[in-house]
C-alpha cells in the first residue's frame, strides 16, 4: 500500500503526540521516501525535545542521505551520549561528504566519542572498498583500532565473497607497506579482522606475525589462522613452528603444537622434533615423545633419556616406556645408570633397566659389573642399586662373579678389599657351603681376634664358622687343613671359640688347636693351643 508523503508529513509536526510522531519518523525512514519536504521535517526533528523523536530522526537521515543534516549529526557526534552512535553511522551513510566530516571530526573529539566514528566508517567502507575507511585500523589510538575491526567483523556475514577476497587483499597490502608500518596499536585489530575474514591469500601476511616481536596475541590468532590456510608448510614455516612449539608461553606453544601434531614426522624434521624433547611446555615434550618415541636412534634416545630429570611423573614413565623397546634406548639408558650420580637416580635407572636386564647383551652386563667393583671398593651410594640390576638379571652369575673377585683380592693378601666383595655375597642368606667358608676365612684374616666371649660373640666370623659347623663338621676341618694362607693365630682364635664350648663344638675346637700345636708346636700360638687342650681334658 502506497502512503502518500503529505500524510506522513502531517505525523511529523509538533501538533501530533509524541509517539506518534516517533512512530512515524521511523516509519519515513524504512520507507526510503526521497522528498524534499520530508528531508527537511526530518531535518528538523533531529533537534526535537523528545529522545525518541530524534533517535528515529538520526536513523531516517541516515537513511534517506539527507546531506544537509550532516552538521547537525557532527555536532551530535562531538556530544558524546547514546545518540553520538547513531549519529556516527547516519553519517557514513551520506557517502563521501559524511565520511570526510568523520575523518575531519575523528581527531578533535574525546578518546571516548573516536570509536564511534571509527566504528561507523569501517562498517560504511566495507561494503564500498573505501581505503580511507580502512586507514582507521591504522589509527594510534587503540580504542578507535579496535572499534573499526569490530565494525567490519560484524558486517562480514553481509559481505559477498568477492568483497570479503577484495577486503583481504586490502588490508594485506597496508599491513605489508613498509614504508609506513601499522602501529603497535592496529596489530590485534588487523589480525582480529584477518581471522575473521578467512581467506588463505593472507597466510604470507599471518606466517610473517607467528614469530616474535608481535604481540602474543597477534601470535596466538595468527598461529590458528596458518594452521587451517597452509596444510603443507615448507621448510621455512616448519623451522617457524618448531620454534614457536618450543617456546615456554603456552598460549604460543599450543596452536603451533595443533598444527604439527596433523603433520607427519620425515627424516628432514626428525632433529626439529627431537629438539622439542627439551622444550619447557609438557604438552611439547609429550607431543615429541608420541611423535618419534618409536624411531630407534641414538639421537632419539638421548632425546627421551633427558626426560628422565623431569618434574612431571607421567613424563617420565612414558620416556621409560618409550626407551625400554628401542635398541638404541637400552643402550641409552645403560648409559645413563653408568654415568648417573644422585641415588634417587641411579635407581631409577636400575629398576628400569631390570625389566629388561636379561635381555642386555654380555657387554653391557660386562660394563655394569666393573662399575659395580669399582663402586663397591669406594663404598659408594650407587652400589645397591647396580647390585639390584645384577640380581635381576642372574643372581647366581653376580655371586660367582663377586666370589672371584674376592678370590682374586685373598690370593693377593688384600683381604680387606675381598671382603668387600664377600659382604655383598653375604646378604643372600642361602649362600651354599663353599661361599659361606671363603666368608668366614676371609673374616678370619681381617678380624680382630680379640678372646673375650663379648667380643667372640659378635665377631662375624665366628658366626660364620659356627653355621659351617652346623652344616658339615668334618669338611670344615679338612677346609681349615687345606687353607695354608690361615697361620696359627687364626686357627688358634677359631679353636679356643670352640673349645670353649660343650659337646660336639668342642671337639672341632680340639681338632683345631691340635692342628695349630702340628703346624708349629713351638710358635706362641702352638704353646697357648697345648695350654688350651690341657685346660679343656685334651
Amino acid at each position: 500500500m502506497d502512503i502518500p508523503a503529505k500524510k506522513l508529513l502531517k505525523l511529523l509536526s509538533d501538533a501530533v503526540p509524541v509517539e506518534v510522531r516517533a512512530a512515524s519518523t521511523l516509519v519515513v525512514g524504512e520507507l526510503g521516501l526521497r522528498d524534499a519536504e520530508v528531508a527537511a521535517a526530518v531535518a528538523e526533528l533531529l533537534t526535537d525535545p523528545a529522545a525518541e523523536v530524534r533517535t528515529n530522526a538520526i536513523k531516517a537521515a541516515g537513511q534517506l542521505k539527507i546531506e544537509k543534516s550532516l552538521p547537525v549529526l557532527l555536532e551530535r557526534i562531538s556530544h558524546g551520549g547514546p545518540e553520538a552512535s547513531l549519529a556516527a553511522e547516519a553519517a557514513a551513510a551520506l557517502g563521501a561528504k559524511g565520511v570526510k566530516g568523520l575523518q575531519d571530526l575523528m581527531h578533535k573529539v574525546v578518546p571516548g566519542v573516536r570509536k564511534y566514528i571509527a566504528a561507523a566508517l569501517t562498517s560504511a567502507v566495507s561494503h564500498t572498498g573505501d581505503a580511507a575507511g580502512l586507514a582507521v585500523l591504522v589509527d594510534h589510538d587503540p580504542q578507535v583500532a579496535a572499534s573499526a575491526s569490530s565494525a567490519i567483523i560484524a558486517k562480514i556475514p553481509t559481505l559477498t565473497p568477492d568483497r570479503k577476497a577484495e577486503l583481504a587483499k586490502e588490508l594485506t597490502a597496508l599491513v605489508k607497506n613498509k614504508k609506513k608500518p601499522i602501529p603497535a596499536t592496529s596489530e590485534v585489530p588487523v589480525a582480529r579482522l584477518l581471522v575473521a575474514l578467512n581467506q588463505p591469500a593472507a597466510a604470507e601476511v599471518m606466517w610473517d606475525r607467528i614469530l616474535l616481536p608481535h604481540p602474543p596475541e597477534v601470535r596466538t590468532m595468527a598461529l590458528q589462522a596458518v594452521g587451517g590456510w597452509t596444510p603443507s608448510p615448507n621448510k621455512e614455516q616448519l623451522k617457524r613452528l618448531f620454534h614457536c612449539a618450543s617456546e615456554p608461553d603456552f598460549r604460543i606453544a599450543a596452536p603451533a603444537l595443533a598444527i604439527l601434531n596433523k603433520l607427519p614426522v620425515t627424516d628432514k624434521t626428525l632433529e626439529d622434533w627431537i629438539a622439542l624433547l627439551h622444550a619447557p611446555d609438557i604438552a611439547a615434550r609429550r607431543l615429541a615423545m608420541d611423535k618419534i618415541g618409536d624411531r630407534d636412534t641414538n639421537e632419539v634416545a638421548e632425546g627421551l633419556l633427558a626426560q628422565f630429570h623431569h618434574s612431571d611423573r607421567s613424563v617420565r614413565d612414558t620416556a621409560r616406556s618409550r626407551l625400554q623397546k628401542l635398541k638404541s634406548g637400552r643402550k641409552a639408558l645403560v648409559k645413563g645408570l653408568i654415568e648417573s650420580q644422585g641415588h634417587d637416580e641411579t635407581w631409577q635407572f636400575a629398576r628400569t633397566i631390570a625389566t629388561f636386564g636379561k635381555e642386555l647383551t654380555p657387554s653391557a652386563r660386562t660394563e655394569i659389573f666393573e662399575t659395580t667393583c669399582a663402586y663397591l671398593e669406594k663404598s659408594d651410594h650407587r652400589t645397591d642399586p647396580f647390585l639390584f640390576v645384577l640380581r635381576e638379571i642372574d643372581a647366581g652369575e653376580l655371586q660367582d662373579k663377586l666370589v672371584e673377585q674376592a678370590v682374586g683380592l685373598r690370593k693377593k693378601k688384600k683381604y680387606d678389599a675381598a671382603m668387600t666383595y664377600l659382604k655383598a655375597v653375604a646378604r643372600d642368606p642361602s649362600v651354599g657351603f663353599a661361599v659361606r667358608l671363603e666368608i668366614a676365612l676371609n673374616g678370619l684374616k681381617v678380624s680382630r681376634k680379640e678372646a673375650d666371649p663379648h667380643s667372640r660373640e659378635s665377631d662375624p666370623c665366628l658366626r660364620n664358622f659356627d653355621t659351617l659347623f652346623q652344616q658339615d663338621a668334618e669338611q670344615l676341618v679338612k677346609e681349615l687343613d687345606k687353607a695354608k694362607f690361615l697361620d696359627e693365630e687364626d686357627l688358634f682364635y677359631v679353636g679356643f671359640h670352640f673349645a670353649e664350648q660343650i659337646g660336639r663344638p668342642q671337639q672341632l675346637g680340639v681338632d683345631l688347636l691340635k692342628l695349630v700345636v702340628k703346624r708349629n708346636p713351638k710358635s706362641e700360638a702352638g704353646k697357648s693351643a697345648k695350654n688350651k687342650l690341657k685346660s679343656v681334658g685334651a
